[in-house]
């Protein structure tokens, strides 16, 4: 993300013409990575946001709130001694340097005005936030650094604070003849960011494609442009003139505005007039990122859950298999008990014979030759050979019921798989985490599993649904995005009069159109079915099959699986999925 030099002078800006002389009375953290502090400014209250995540570091002001832990880490209870009540006298950072200084006033026990530094450091895994007494010591920081930890400097309390050193050149002080001579003959999207400090790769290639500048044939006029340009971004930050941009909705970054100049491709915030537009900009654009994230994690370990599970089914699936195969000679060895038995008037007992040769009176008296262990007469080969057809009749009893069970496990543990693959928001993942607590499958893979899963607050998830709708022809459609959904529109919502929609043998939603006592005609049915299609494995095929029948004919068995139902009296149409 492009959270350069450019992009924090120019929060730094906005926050100091709002939160001068504000009132810190609140400091959270929110997770290990982030502080919050409750401002109160000219009769209003403000969300000060200081997070040093590498991924999403980053100081703005925030208006989403972030769940407040029941017992304050160490540093937070350090803050909240020094800070709260304090008033904020000056917020400023060096040219376009990544480190932010929060001057504040306070008083102390004795009523002394005292003066401290909260200093937020921007750069990457190596951001920290360092609270400083008035002779420049430090007296706490979020994160402990050392000679030891490879860091150039040391961060730790009693320590004197000192700047990170500069390895890059100042863009502020340097001149356009300094400029063309460093850039020339270079690939100007690299050495700009590589040579000059709070400057990002984001940045410049987004303002050579607006000035319609080659990265890599350009001449000496488009280096003036392009100086000119960056220079008119920096001496108008702080005013309307510079908006922060969204572009390609994965990154951000500013661009000068004042004759209109931005692509058309990019989006502007809708708080372009706001001397706050880039703080509410960077709000909107990390509280989006960090949703997306957790909906991606939350996927991810509730998906490690269900392929833990179903790797186990299938391993046991696989030794069902290997039982009913050694199952396949059972009639054999009945044969070979019954034909000793009824030929023992004929066999010499006093011979030891490995085999011997009957004739098979189920196969047309044709020679059928039986082994035999010739420790044990020819009658205890009989008996040993109907044991073991016993044994394996009473085996293919038992297994055949475990794969029936096994088969029905696996087809539920990929309906959650296929939840999963099409699950949209945060709320949906509570529903099927909330499916997974319930079920006795995950209760062994729970505690074996190494998974870290988030906790379902069980409050959210409510007995009332809210499944996808759809207007067709007047009537409602009512499509399930889970197995929970689907028990909901099939056994609670649905009457009897009603028609249920589902693809025929491949995994998909069950669908519910309200029919209100009324007669549907023939092309509201197709269009239903075509829905149904659409939100089903066979999204992308065509001429998918569709059952559909009246809600009376769907029954759920007792004890079966949420999402798990049986139905007759059915009819079938061939459609192609549409979302209508």
């Amino acid at each position: 993300m492009a959270f350069d030099g450019i992009i924090t002078k120019q929060v730094v800006l906005e926050l100091k013409n709002t939160l001068i002389g504000g009132k810190i009375n609140k400091v959270f953290e929110p997770n290990k990575n982030e502080i919050i502090l409750g401002i109160y400014c000219n009769g209003k209250n403000y969300a000060l946001n200081i997070s040093i995540s590498s991924n999403n570091y980053r100081m703005n002001l925030t208006t989403n709130s972030k769940p407040n832990p029941l017992n304050a880490p160490n540093f937070c209870m350090l803050l909240r001694k020094h800070l709260v009540g304090s008033r904020i006298t000056n917020i400023y950072s060096n040219c376009l340097e990544r480190i932010v200084f929060i001057d504040l006033d306070s008083y102390n026990e004795l009523n002394d005005l005292v003066s401290k530094t909260l200093v937020v450091e921007l750069m990457g895994k190596h951001s920290n936030i360092i609270l400083l007494n008035d002779k420049n010591i430090i007296i706490d920081s979020l994160r402990h650094l050392d000679s030891f930890s490879n860091s150039c400097r040391d961060i730790l309390p009693a320590h004197e604070y000192v700047n990170p050193p500069a390895d890059k050149l100042n863009i502020c002080k340097t001149g356009l003849d300094e400029f063309t001579n460093l850039v020339k003959s270079e690939k100007l999207s690299s050495i700009i960011p590589n040579s000059f400090s709070g400057i990002s790769k984001t940045f410049i290639l987004n303002a050579l494609d607006i000035l319609k500048i080659s990265d890599n044939d350009y001449s000496g006029k488009d280096i003036t442009t392009l100086y000119n340009y960056i220079k008119d971004i920096i001496e108008n930050l702080g005013s309307n003139n510079v908006l922060a941009i969204l572009i390609n909705n994965k990154d951000y970054t500013m661009v000068y505005n004042s004759n209109g100049v931005a692509n058309k491709d990019e989006q502007c915030s809708p708080l372009q007039n706001n001397i706050l537009q880039t703080n509410f900009f960077l709000d909107d654009f990390y509280n989006q990122k960090e949703n997306n994230e957790i909906l991606v994690n939350y996927k991810n370990n509730l998906l490690k859950l269900v392929l833990s599970a179903l790797k186990k089914i299938t391993k046991k699936v696989n030794n069902i298999n290997l039982k009913l195969k050694e199952c396949e000679n059972m009639d054999t060895y009945r044969i070979y008990g019954e034909l000793i038995t009824s030929n023992l008037y004929r066999i010499d007992n006093s011979i030891n014979v490995s085999s011997i040769s009957l004739e098979n009176y189920y196969d047309n008296n044709n020679l059928m030759e039986i082994p035999l262990d010739k420790s044990i007469s020819p009658s205890y080969n009989a008996k040993k050979y109907f044991k073991k057809y016993s044994k394996l009749k009473n085996t293919l009893e038992i297994v055949s019921s475990q794969k029936a069970n096994a088969t029905k496990e696996l087809d539920y543990l990929e309906s959650i798989i296929y939840e999963l693959e099409n699950v949209t928001s945060t709320l949906e993942l509570e529903e099927i985490d909330l499916e997974i607590s319930e079920n006795v499958l995950f209760k062994n893979t729970k505690k074996n599993s190494n998974v870290k899963k988030n906790k379902v607050n069980k409050r959210k998830v409510h007995d009332e649904y809210e499944p996808i709708t759809y207007n067709v022809d007047g009537f409602t459609l009512y499509v399930g995005k889970n197995n929970k959904q689907n028990d909901y529109i099939t056994t609670k919502l649905g009457k009897n009069e009603d028609l249920w929609f589902h693809t025929k043998d491949i995994r998909g939603s069950h669908c519910l159109l309200k029919c209100n006592g009324e007669n549907v005609k023939e092309h509201t049915i197709l269009t239903c079915a075509e829905i149904t299609a659409f939100h089903s494995k066979a999204k992308l095929s065509s001429n998918v099959p569709v059952d559909y029948c009246f809600i009376k004919n769907v029954k759920k068995p007792s004890g079966s699986k949420p999402g798990m139902v049986i139905y007759t009296n059915n009819k079938t149409l061939y459609v192609n999925p549409k979302e209508v």
